[in-house]
């Protein structure tokens, strides 16, 4: 059964404009998504240096296409536990239009009569879904006989409608996909990818000449090996003098170290050089040397300079870490209340990004929302009336029905003018707090900020004034300034607009954005307000082709690179595309080819003893410790072992790598003794723990093992975090093991090898850091972790795990365990000593009797508990 609606033509089909990259995916059959090689000789290693704009996106497009098979490929392969739900209704959407744009309206539901191991899926746009008459539990029911299966794409959520529009790969009508619960025909949508950033990939390798900038690109292309120096004028002082003296204050205020300084003053610089031609500039920000601070200084100066700038990162994540320090140093310097942040936008998936993990980035984002939600312009125009008119009138021109309902003059005051002016003081600030500086002037927020406090002196004075004319003589004050303010500010016409008019109203207005290399792409749109200088942090771990998004955006003038390209790139899924170098960055590029990196050269979270060995490694020697790190107060002892210092090497003999359930390697002993190890830190200890495994079958063991037991325990300081390197790229604990799992003896430690996933590893704790492993298995590989076994051994950091006798009787009862492999069943083990022994009972129970035994010995080991 095809996926598709037609037979795949795939290899011919990768090329040009005109074929969209979801009109390939829908072109594939089941058997050419899985087909690994489909595209292995049309994909081309990418060249260092390109001659053309044309020659550079075009290496880029047969990989992506490539990747994108790989990413499909792999979500079938888990859609036994991919998110899903069921469809209660289709219906044509009115952008049905045969004989290709298939659109349909699905109205979706939770279904609970059977377990769905992924969980709920709520579509959102630019999913690929698959929608099938049974909820697939492997992948081989995506292609059962007499059933089913049809791929389409999430296209938008219908506004004011439960309703979601999908593109179908073909024809629905007269198929079995029609919901027919009163005949027992059921229909499911199972999430397999997102196709989003793909998308605007393929687009920006198909770039407008009209409507996309391609200066950038030009300097990017062949960059010769004196490029990325500072220009030796501007640095020297020629153009020191243009310089604001306010942002060379701001800049000493930072307490920035000489590295950062000049890599901030010499970017703020390049903004106005016209001495080179060079528009690209590279910061080097090894492990611990301050890069997301750096980042965030030199954004705070480009918005004081009104400097248009967008701000990417590869993640929501690192683009949340980026906005939430600029944030930091932004509140502390904005001298009328919130006025300013307007100048701010920070945009993406709100789930994504989890704002409301940030108190200081969701405290605005709720104030936000509350002012969408109120027709601002009516609301604001509604109060002032409203004041001015009950401010004005006489009381005894009031009438009323009864004389029952008469209110005082005191009541009147408590029960409208104070419930008005909270509304007032509400829309005040939210006006001043997110409406663009250039909308609203500071005489404006200065009125706005006196009302404010005005109006707060008579609520809480309300009780304490005794006389009428102190309350009249405040309120003449507050009606005075409020009759003022619409003399010099008016309400931009938005109050009918939809939600997508506000948000670009917002982007265009904007001084300083954030949003991720992807999303960029939204900037794109026609009457965008051209930004003049693109920041790109993490910009060692975005695809290249990735970073064209953010590149092309109309009237880029220079664009800024912050990365480390000695730590983990981005993600590839095919080993074809791997190998063709997909995942290499722009910055890892440029840096290859010998264009200057502006190095931070202090480093300030590890402790001199763990970043001994990655400084040599790695870095070569460049980075020095800072003076934090170097004082007695950072040496911390968590446990008083000797064998837990600040730097060790724990080895850890008797464990066996194994690979149960997948194809990730998995070591019970070494999980034992971390799990161990974990248990004596949490004896009171405040402390945060990173545990960290190249491997995902170890970091789901050790996962299992922990389980939830620690998580009460965060309030009072004792954190436990189990993640793989990857996972950890970026973070930073207290304390970090590293479970490296291998143990064999040939040596054999696979993608262990790898120097960037070992470099990130290595450069997590802050205090102490313990590696776990078997050192004969490391000293044989032969590649960087021979070196870091060797040098524990030189600096007397090398311990034997069996040195802590709580770790001996952990390793014991583990070795134990492993003997009686829990992956294969009691019955199994028994089933195969009968085949082998055949009608020989007496053997048969002789094994079980000495198998039974080992198992009781293991659980009756002292200070031993199962997990």
């Amino acid at each position: 059964m095809h996926l598709a609606m037609e037979k795949s033509n795939s290899q011919n089909k990768c090329e040009g404009a005109s074929t969209g990259l979801l009109d390939l995916v829908f072109s594939w059959s089941f058997r050419d998504v899985l087909n690994k090689d489909l595209y292995k000789d049309k994909v081309k290693r990418i060249p260092k240096v390109f001659s053309s704009t044309t020659q550079y996106t075009n290496a880029f497009k047969t990989p992506l296409v490539e990747e994108t098979r790989a990413s499909l490929c792999s979500g079938m392969e888990s859609v036994g536990n991919a998110p899903a739900c069921e469809i209660s209704s289709i219906e044509l959407s009115k952008d049905y239009k045969p004989p290709k744009e298939f659109y349909y309206n699905i109205l979706t539901k939770k279904f609970t009569d059977f377990k769905n191991n992924g969980g709920h899926y709520e579509p959102e746009p630019g999913d690929i879904i698959v929608l099938s008459n049974i909820k697939p539990r492997r992948i081989e029911d995506l292609n059962r006989p007499g059933h089913t299966s049809v791929v389409a794409m999430v296209a938008t959520m219908e506004d004011g409608s439960d309703m979601t529009r999908i593109l179908s790969s073909k024809e629905l009508g007269g198929s079995e996909l029609l919901p027919k619960r009163h005949m027992g025909v059921r229909v499911f949508a199972t999430y397999l990818i997102n196709l989003i950033t793909n998308t605007r990939i393929w687009k920006a390798l198909h770039p407008d000449p009209i409507g996309v900038s391609m200066n950038l690109l030009l300097k990017v292309l062949q960059p010769n090996s004196h490029a990325g120096e500072d220009c030796t004028i501007c640095v020297s002082g020629g153009n020191f003098s243009s310089v604001n003296p306010s942002i060379r204050e701001a800049i000493d205020s930072f307490k920035l170290d000489e590295s950062q300084k000049t890599a901030v003053f010499s970017s703020i610089l390049m903004r106005k050089c016209s001495h080179k031609k060079d528009n690209v500039k590279l910061i080097w920000g090894p492990p611990g040397t301050g890069k997301t601070k750096t980042v965030a200084s030199l954004l705070f100066l480009l918005f004081r300079l009104k400097c248009r700038t967008l701000a990417c990162a590869p993640t929501n994540i690192a683009v949340l870490q980026v906005a939430k320090r600029l944030m930091d140093i932004l509140s502390q310097s904005l001298k009328y209340d919130t006025y300013g942040l307007g100048d701010v936008v920070l945009f993406g998936n709100s789930e994504r990004m989890k704002v409301d993990e940030h108190d200081e980035l969701e405290r605005d984002s709720a104030k936000c929302k509350g002012l969408k939600r109120d027709d601002r312009r009516k609301h604001w125009s509604e109060v002032i009336d409203q004041s001015m008119k009950r401010s004005n009138k006489n009381s005894k021109d009031q009438k009323y029905r009864s004389y029952d309902n008469l209110l005082s003059y005191e009541e009147f005051v408590k029960q409208r003018f104070f419930y008005v002016g909270e509304r007032l003081a509400f829309l005040m600030k939210n006006l001043y707090t997110h409406l663009p500086t250039s909308f609203i002037s500071l005489d404006a927020v200065k009125s706005m900020i006196s009302l404010i406090e005005l109006f707060n002196i008579l609520r809480d004075a309300r009780e304490k004034i005794g006389h009428n004319h102190k309350l009249t003589m405040k309120r003449n004050e507050f009606v005075q300034i409020l009759k003022s303010l619409p003399e010099y500010f008016s309400v931009p016409i938005l109050a009918y607009s939809d939600i997508q008019t506000i948000k670009d109203f917002c982007l265009k207005n904007a001084h300083l954005i954030f949003c991720t290399a992807s999303s960029s792409a939204k900037m794109q749109t026609e009457g965008m307000e051209p930004v003049e200088l693109l920041v790109i942090d993490e910009a060692a771990q975005i695809k290249e082709c990735e970073s064209l998004i953010p590149l092309q955006i109309p009237g880029l003038k220079n664009a800024i690179l912050i990365g480390d390209d000695k730590q983990l790139p981005a993600m590839v899924q095919s080993k074809v595309a791997e190998n063709a170098d997909f995942g290499r960055s722009l910055f890892k590029r440029l840096a290859t080819l010998g264009k200057k990196k502006h190095l931070l050269k202090i480093q300030y979270r590890m402790h001199p003893s763990i970043s001994l060995f990655p400084n040599e490694e790695f870095y070569g020697n460049q980075i020095t410790d800072g003076p934090n790190v170097k004082e007695i107060s950072y040496c911390k002892n968590f446990l008083q072992e000797k064998i837990y210092g600040t730097y060790s090497f724990i080895n850890v003999s008797r464990g066996n790598e194994n690979f149960d359930k997948g194809h990730s390697p998995r070591n019970l002993v070494e999980a034992a003794v971390v799990c161990q190890i974990v248990v004596k830190l949490f004896k009171g200890k405040k402390v945060s723990v990173g545990v960290i495994s190249p491997y995902k079958g170890q970091v789901g063991l050790i996962q299992e093992k922990i389980g939830m037991r620690y998580d009460s325990y965060k309030d009072s300081g004792f954190l436990v975090s189990v993640r793989s390197v990857d996972g950890f790229q970026g973070g930073e604990e207290d304390v970090i093991i590293i479970s490296s799992v291998r143990s064999n003896g040939k040596g054999s430690v696979g993608f262990l090898s790898n120097h960037q996933r070992t470099n990130v590893a290595l450069t997590r704790a802050r205090y102490c850091l313990w590696v776990v492993g078997n050192g004969a298995t490391l000293t044989k590989s032969g590649c960087v972790w021979k070196q870091l076994v060797i040098n524990a051994k030189m600096r007397g950091c090398y311990y034997n795990a069996d040195e802590d006798k709580d770790l001996d009787r952990a390793m014991t009862a583990a070795v134990l365990e492993t003997e009686i492999d829990p992956a294969e069943s009691l019955s199994s083990r028994l089933a195969g000593i009968q085949i082998r022994n055949g009608s020989q009972g007496e053997s048969s129970s002789l094994s079980r009797n000495n198998f039974e035994s080992k198992r009781e010995k293991g659980s009756s080991i002292i200070g031993y508990r199962r997990w």
